[in-house]
């Protein structure tokens, strides 16, 4: 018996909001909120533990630097990802208007 496989739709299926999906989109924002404390804090105690090896100061000062640096980095980089995902959906959910420029 021969498979035949089913005709593809032209368009893509809307996403319905619904509850796993409004779970998903707060567990990103979670995601943000935590991703900044945590670097800074992260590159304090890095910087802190180097500091008592080396008994240099200044190395857990540039640890809390290398710590802010990164996690405002990862900060940008996931609100960049996020806004360019939303303006996808944005225009896609919108019917295409040849007379706009």
């Amino acid at each position: 018996m021969p498979y035949h496989r089913p005709i593809p739709e032209s368009q893509a299926r809307p996403k319905t909001p619904g509850g796993i999906g409004n779970l998903v989109e707060a567990e990103k924002l979670l995601q943000i909120a935590f991703l900044l404390p945590s670097a800074v804090l992260i590159g304090w105690l890095g910087g802190a533990w180097l500091a008592h090896i080396f008994h240099h100061k200044w190395i857990m000062i540039a640890g809390l630097l290398l710590g802010c640096a990164s996690g405002l980095t990862m900060v940008i980089r996931q609100a960049m990802d996020a806004e360019k995902k939303s303006s996808k959906e944005d225009a896609a959910a919108a019917p295409a208007d040849p007379d706009r420029k």
